[in-house]
């Protein structure tokens, strides 16, 4: 099982963690929504919980939960821009579908 960064969503990561002075990492992690059924959620970690894995790349540590890792295991998380747009994108092996408006998938 892994999930990984691309080097440019690593430094925005990074970046993000530094400004707010403390986090030991990203947590990513799936939650009920949209019309497809999943969206995915990003939150900052200061804390770990007894049952979260955690994967290592590019330097910044990625902290799932085990439910959500069933659904993202192989995901690649990456960060660009596009036009006036931008913001991190998953490269997520596992979606079957997803919404006309790119905010939910089904697996």
């Amino acid at each position: 099982m892994s999930i990984s960064l691309t080097e440019s969503a690593a430094e925005r990561v990074k970046n993000f963690l530094a400004n707010r002075k403390k986090g030991i990492g990203l947590r990513l992690g799936v939650k009920t929504t949209g019309c497809s059924g999943m969206a995915y959620v990003l939150e900052f970690v200061d804390k770990l919980e007894d049952d979260d894995k955690v994967f290592e790349s590019n330097g910044v540590k990625v902290v799932i939960d085990p439910k959500s890792l069933l659904y993202l295991d192989g995901t690649e998380v990456d960060y660009g821009k596009e036009g006036l747009n931008e913001g991190f994108k998953f490269n997520n092996p596992n979606v079957k579908d997803q919404c006309g408006c790119g905010e939910s998938f089904t697996v």
